[in-house]
């Protein structure tokens, strides 16, 4: 189990923990933070997940995950050179001034 799943488990508990205890004395402020840690703490087990899923995957066949990676970055930079283009005019604010001084 990694370091992160159990930190996340730890924090699913807590906050079920201050869940109940703000029910339990009427303090909404406490069952929304503890509502909050929960749901933290079971994002952070997923990404856990998904992370040693991917090293997995990663480790049993690299050159797929490269050729995935090349094409990610390749989708990337044809979105970013797009975005670029629409907007080129607002690109330098001081070129459309006409004086400084």
């Amino acid at each position: 189990m990694d370091t992160d799943k159990a930190e996340g488990t730890v924090q699913e508990l807590v906050g079920k923990g201050q869940d109940v205890l703000g029910a339990a004395l009427g303090d909404t402020a406490t069952q929304v933070s503890g509502k909050a840690r929960e749901l933290s703490g079971k994002a952070q087990q997923l990404c856990a997940d998904t992370t040693s899923i991917v090293r997995d995957k990663t480790a049993a066949s690299p050159f797929a995950a490269l050729g995935i990676m090349a094409f990610v970055g390749f989708l990337v930079g044809v979105m970013w050179s797009r975005s670029g283009n629409k907007s080129s005019s607002h690109a330098n604010p001081r070129s459309d001034r006409t004086s400084d001084r």
